[in-house]
């Protein structure tokens, strides 16, 4: 909106009450946001009219700034509100252009009196054209996001992938605590701490006013991440190492490794505050990236090295492979009864697992599945969230 005022309307100098046309084309603006798919309700159109009689309608660049904070919440939404604003509102020039770019004028053998409205005194005082702006109706419809989050990510373009990962670093885990063996003050614990009674005693004459009481430690489970970098799992790598650093950055005592050939830790590298750097440092402490498959011998090859160093009291340990293992099935099957042997729980993430036609086949995946307490797959974004929520609801005995 260009500075002025015209009929029905009052200067934004202080407070005044909105006119009745102002009122009825807000109410309608309203109404075709809402046909649109955005989630505007009857509390926010009033207090963006209430805010208009401070801010004014003779200043565009206000009155766009004031709608937009007002009536959307999501970033989302942002483009196709500015697309109704600017059909609705009539213009064709961004709203946050420089004030001193001028618009063309319109020939005059194009204007025909028309009735007095908000739209049409806004389209007089900028003189600009009224060009046709493509707004669809997306109710009812769902979101690119949502179709997003179960597309299967071999079938993502580079952008779709950089949109998961973006979606991925904003999901937040948490893992089920567990009970140790050490004991705390607790409100309502199940022992009575004698020595805090005691001490408490002396301070009134050995007469004990209140009876403290203790409860066992709570702490957070270890997790353990082991995936696998194969030639097989090549298009899922990349977005292997994202999930891991995600998780690493949201929990304590996470311990990270990759395997083909042979097993690789990664956990310093994922430590790196710096997401790009970290996942370049995990990749070159990989010598065997996208090669052979021997699950089997990474395996057996953790439970020597770092199965007691790793999989303290309660650790959840999580597999992600395809199953693919050139090794002998014997060598992997015993791996996986010693590494579900120390674990509390031991999880297999598979992608090919979402496809409806898959079946655990291969000879490395059915010499594993005896010994897997989570078969769950990992085949697009919705059934990360799935993983997260199964990760925070874990039974305390297997």
């Amino acid at each position: 909106m260009s500075q002025g005022s015209g009929p029905g309307f009052r200067p934004a100098s202080g407070r005044s009450e909105a006119p009745a046309p102002l009122l009825a084309n807000v109410l309608l603006f309203g109404r075709v946001l809402r046909r649109a798919g955005l989630p505007v309700s009857l509390g926010q159109m009033l207090t963006f009219l209430e805010a208009l009689e401070w801010v004014g309608i003779t200043d565009r660049q206000h009155f766009f700034h004031t709608a937009r904070s007002l009536l959307v919440y999501r970033r989302e939404d942002l483009s196709l509100f500015e697309a109704i604003f600017l059909k609705f509102w009539r213009s064709e020039h961004p709203l946050d252009s420089p004030r001193g770019q001028k618009a063309p004028r319109a020939p005059r053998h194009d204007l025909k009196p028309v009735p007095f409205t908000i739209a049409n005194y806004l389209a007089h005082k900028a003189r600009l054209f009224d060009p046709e702006i493509e707004v669809t109706d997306r109710s009812g419809s769902f979101s690119d996001q949502e179709v997003l989050q179960r597309k299967e990510f071999s079938r993502m373009s580079e952008e779709e992938l950089a949109e998961v990962r973006r979606l991925l670093s904003q999901l937040r885990w948490k893992l089920s605590q567990r009970r140790t063996r050490r004991w705390v003050s607790a409100r309502r614990g199940r022992r009575v701490d004698f020595r805090k009674t005691l001490r408490q005693a002396s301070q009134w004459g050995g007469v004990a006013l209140s009876v403290p009481r203790r409860g066992p430690k709570v702490k957070q489970r270890p997790l353990v991440l082991l995936a696998d970098i194969s030639g097989s799992m090549e298009k899922y790598s990349r977005l292997v190492l994202q999930f891991f650093y995600c998780v690493s950055q949201s929990l304590g005592q996470v311990e990270s490794f990759v395997f083909g050939t042979r097993l690789s830790r990664i956990t310093p590298q994922l430590a790196l505050r710096n997401i790009d750097r970290a996942l370049e440092e995990a990749a070159l402490e990989v010598v065997d990236w996208s090669g052979g498959t021997r699950i089997g011998e990474s395996l057996e090859s953790f439970n020597r090295q770092w199965s007691r160093r790793v999989l303290r009291r309660g650790a959840v340990v999580i597999v992600v492979s395809d199953g693919w293992d050139r090794g002998e099935s014997a060598e992997l099957g015993a791996a996986m009864r010693f590494l579900q042997h120390r674990c509390h729980r031991l999880i297999w993430l598979n992608p090919h697992l979402g496809k409806s036609s898959y079946q655990p086949l291969v000879e490395g995946m059915q010499a594993a599945l005896p010994y897997v307490d989570d078969f769950l797959p990992v085949h697009n974004f919705h059934s990360l969230e799935q993983l997260a929520e199964r990760l925070q609801d874990l039974p305390r005995r297997r």
